[in-house]
């Protein structure tokens, strides 16, 4: 009951400076509002980001033999899954619920050619099924011909194709080598033009896995990769988790890991993309501390200032320092709460009114991406308590000032 007396004292003193506490609580809204649209903003551009490259290509998370990641680039073909290695994933994986679809790959480097030039491609061998239900952005990608990959057909990226003049239909010879040295080719119909997934640049094609152990003649199917596909994105680090421990324990007979596991972070360079966006979100609320922090003591400090008399007058009737801090405080709190709350909701009316507006953009080759904003409770939560936190911490010096004066000093205060 005495807190809320109290608590009635803090706002009455608030109301008497009305000017000076909308102007503080204003300070606070904007801030608020300010953090949350960004928050929402940027949370829905790195969700598209993180989308588009994973759903186009990389997969959530990929499985290799250990050590082949470290030689990705030369794409090698020693570093590869057997069929037992295969069974071994594939039992964990039904084990996991959360997980959604996977794909086995070759990927290889081979030569492309349209009979008269020749250019270096980089190579998946997939289901095709399976790869599209992994990453079913896929089929956005293929700007011309079939979006069906068929035995006998492959899919070239948009930059080789202009380069070598070969549109859809078109025969062209792919000549690799295989792991023992040996070099085969074989004949393919061009049967779609991809577009890369950030731009002009990248030369990665598509071809039946059958295909790509025709072309490697591999006497059984040896798998340069794992590609797995999440029902729900959130539960990235907890599968990742799963995979790893279940995996880590196969062992080959010179007792070393067979498997490694990594999630898109660790293969795509956009991930330095994402976590920028995350430092930027980082910094923009530490903003919003000091401009909170600055308000608050800016008011407290001036209330103090204004209202020794007052304080040397109910100090001297006997009023304990620790209800004389707290008045203050609860001033402070008041105050924070007031323009979180308002920052709040209007906010999430900003955050809607950009949902209703259809905002889009483009990312690389992808145009009319949807700008889809939101902001869950927990970040409300969060900027909500940090600001209330903040406020109250704003006003512990100026109250404990307060609490501390002495009454006859205070009394002879002009």
């Amino acid at each position: 009951m005495a807190m809320y007396n109290i608590l009635k004292i803090a706002i009455r003193n608030l109301m008497r400076y009305r000017r000076r506490t909308l102007l503080t609580s204003s300070l606070i809204m904007i801030g608020v509002v300010f953090v949350l649209v960004f928050v929402a903003v940027t949370g829905s551009i790195k969700s598209l980001l993180i989308g588009q490259i994973t759903d186009s290509m990389l997969g959530h998370i990929q499985i290799h033999k250990k050590g082949y990641v470290a030689s990705i680039d030369n794409l090698p073909l020693t570093i590869t899954l057997p069929p037992k290695a295969m069974k071994t994933v594939e039992t964990i994986i039904r084990d996991i619920p959360d997980i959604e679809a996977y794909s086995p790959r070759i990927k290889f480097g081979a030569l492309f050619s349209n009979f008269t030039e020749t250019t270096n491609i980089r190579l998946n061998g997939v289901f095709p099924e399976r790869e599209l239900k992994t990453v079913p952005l896929l089929p956005e990608r293929i700007v011309k011909g079939n979006k069906d990959l068929q035995k006998g057909s492959i899919l070239i990226p948009e930059l080789l194709a202009k380069g070598m003049k070969v549109s859809v239909g078109d025969s062209v010879v792919v000549i690799a080598t295989n792991k023992d040295g040996s070099v085969n080719g074989k004949q393919f119909i061009v049967g779609g033009i991809l577009e890369s997934v950030t731009g002009p640049g990248g030369r990665d094609g598509y071809i039946h896995i059958e295909d790509a152990e025709e072309v490697l003649r591999m006497e059984e199917r040896e798998l340069s990769e794992i590609v797995l596909r999440l029902r729900n994105f959130d539960m990235l680090q907890d599968v990742y988790a799963s995979l790893t421990d279940s995996l880590s324990g196969k062992t080959n007979e010179a007792g070393k890991a067979i498997f490694e596991v990594h999630t898109w972070e660790k293969l795509s360079p956009f991930y330095n993309i994402a976590r920028m966006i995350d430092i930027m979100t980082f910094f923009i609320k530490i903003m919003l501390i000091a401009m909170v922090l600055v308000s608050i003591m800016n008011v407290m400090i001036m209330a103090v200032y204004e209202r020794m008399r007052e304080i040397g007058t109910i100090s001297a009737i006997g009023t304990m320092p620790g209800k004389i801090l707290s008045m203050f405080l609860l001033e402070g709190f008041s105050i924070g709460i007031f323009g979180a709350l308002i920052g709040d909701v209007i906010g999430c009316a900003i955050i809607y009114i950009l949902n209703i507006s259809h905002i889009t953009f483009n990312f690389g080759r992808q145009t009319g991406l949807l700008l889809e904003t939101h902001v869950g409770i927990t970040d409300l939560l969060a900027v909500s308590i940090i600001v209330i936190i903040v406020s109250v911490a704003a006003s512990l010096q100026p109250a404990f000032k307060a609490s501390r004066m002495e009454p006859i000093y205070a009394l002879r205060h002009v």
